[in-house]
């Protein structure tokens, strides 16, 4: 049997992170057993779908490398893959399922069906429905016709008995038919709805494991009723468990950002993002905009191979010890045997952990490639740079080493790149450190010295300056922290020294020559000041 696994979302949203750890772990046990992958796309809620959805779903999978043997842009033979687009397919299961008696059309209002099940909480027992306006032989369809009603198809689920299924993570799961609802599964405008056109579809793509969220454990006896009813041949199912909220053992949601920003955890990812996005100047969709939405990463720059290797590790372990793993490594470790029941918790901190990991292990020419859109982006650079451009980003990513936690991070350093009249200095920097009364001196006699400096390197400039601070007599911070602000406009940023020599050397004498006469001469005589 070749093994072949689905991954169907809902163009209603974008990707959500659990969505993805779903979607990974079908893809990898596709690629552990020798099978095939198919994507396939549950768009039969046409009021809630978003088209502006769809590629974002695309690309996201695409990003973290979760390709597909069948679906959209890809084709296949079992096509089309949008079930919008299998609108005969489903109504020729609907109507051998009326034919064999598994399902009725029902002629009833909502409101009808609504006081029924209104009554049943008065009265506290379970909501069966009665049926009552079932239309059993054409005289039945044609009296409620006549009356000005229209149907839908309803499953005709058995009143007792059990189902039993078994499970490959969670075992032999039971449910007592009972239990269970005449669901409908054709709107009265011949539309077909989830259950029926999911079950159809795994029927009609071959599909062998049903690998998927929990939540969707209850949907099951409703379409093993369909598949068997149809006369298919079950897959095998097996129900994932859901990612939980940071810390807890609720569902993550993309609803509840405000809540998750209570975490420091989550608030300090969410400002990481925030931070790259002003400085790309762009304004994003805050439905996309989100650490629970799988294109937030792609968007400030996280390495894909540090999320798919977090997210394979929520809820799934192959030991107690080992945590990273390259991608061909979890596909040969994978098994749904090592799944576990209960919740796993998303937790950023130890995912930007991952990250820094996989950043470590990038080359200083990968690092660079990833950092060069960002610059772009921001109008920092020109999109073909030039090679002495290009050589500057290399020597900044180079110096910022794990400073880089994802590639957006290269926008922290606008020194570099951003002509110095339109930098941003920071207020307090300036007050504190160029408005003192013998700055403009001291940056004169900084200017002699490293103007003297013949080898413009980090070591030579550093004991250029010691060597000053030696002579001048003062503590070493006297003369680094005016340099820093003057030269980059703040008080944090990559060393002095090889921010000094990555700048060059006329570049410096020239910021500091300006730093002097703006800041420390012409604020004091003119009575000007602040900050560009």
């Amino acid at each position: 049997m070749t093994v072949r696994t689905r991954f169907a979302p809902s163009p209603t949203g974008y990707l959500h992170i659990g969505g993805v750890r779903t979607a990974l772990f079908c893809w990898l046990f596709a690629r552990r057993h020798g099978g095939q992958f198919l994507l396939r796309i549950d768009d039969t809620d046409q009021e809630r779908n978003v088209q502006e959805a769809l590629q974002p779903i695309l690309d996201g999978l695409r990003w973290l490398g979760i390709d597909w043997d069948e679906g959209p842009e890809v084709g296949g033979p079992v096509g089309p893959y949008y079930q919008s687009q299998r609108g005969d397919i489903y109504a020729a299961a609907v109507k051998a399922m009326l034919a064999a008696g598994h399902a009725y059309k029902d002629f009833a209002t909502p409101e009808e069906v609504q006081a029924e099940r209104q009554a049943a909480q008065a009265e506290r027992r379970s909501f069966v429905y009665s049926r009552r306006f079932m239309a059993e032989t054409p005289e039945d369809e044609a009296r409620f016709r006549a009356q000005g009603r229209s149907c839908v198809v309803r499953l005709k689920i058995p009143r007792e008995g059990k189902l039993v299924v078994h499970d490959l993570i969670r075992g032999d799961v039971e449910f007592d038919w009972n239990q269970e609802q005449d669901h409908v599964i054709q709107r009265s405008d011949g539309s077909v709805l989830y259950h029926l056109a999911s079950a159809v579809d795994d029927h009609e793509m071959g599909i062998t494991h049903v690998i998927r969220a929990e939540e969707h454990l209850s949907n099951t006896p409703r379409q093993v009723f369909i598949l068997q009813a149809l006369g298919y041949e079950l897959p095998q199912f097996a129900h994932l468990p859901f990612v939980a909220e940071p810390g807890s053992k609720t569902k993550l949601s993309k609803r509840k950002l405000d809540k998750y920003l209570k975490n420091r955890d989550f608030a300090q990812l969410m400002e990481l993002g925030r931070g790259i996005a002003r400085r790309i100047g762009c304004t994003i969709s805050e439905d996309l905009f989100n650490p629970v939405v799988v294109d937030f990463y792609r968007i400030v720059g996280f390495v894909p191979e540090a999320v798919v290797n977090y997210l394979a590790l929520l809820g799934w372990s192959l030991d107690d010890r080992t945590e990273h793993f390259t991608r061909r490594e979890l596909i040969e470790a994978f098994s749904l045997e090592r799944v576990n029941k209960a919740p796993a918790a998303f937790d950023p901190k130890k995912l930007l952990a991952f990250q820094l990991r996989h950043v470590q292990q990038l080359s200083l020419e990968e690092r660079t490639a990833a950092a060069m859109p960002y610059l772009e982006q921001a109008g920092w650079i020109a999109p073909t740079p030039a090679p002495e451009v290009k050589a500057i980003v290399t020597r900044v990513v180079k110096a910022a080493g794990e400073r880089l936690r994802v590639a957006g991070d290269i926008l922290n350093y606008p020194e570099f790149f951003v002509p110095y009249e339109r930098l941003e200095f920071e207020v307090k920097a300036v007050e504190k450190h160029l408005k003192a009364a013998d700055t403009a001196t001291l940056l004169a006699r900084l200017i002699e010295a490293i103007a003297g400096v013949d080898s413009f390197t980090p070591p030579a400039l550093e004991a250029a300056v010691h060597s000053f601070v030696e002579h001048e007599g003062i503590k070493i911070g006297e003369a680094i922290h005016p340099l820093r602000v003057a030269l980059t406009g703040r008080t944090v940023g990559l060393g002095l020294f090889e921010t000094m020599a990555i700048l060059g050397k006329d570049e410096v004498l020239a910021r500091l020559g300006q730093a002097r006469h703006r800041f420390c001469e012409s604020g004091r005589e003119n009575g000007e000041g602040g900050t560009r």
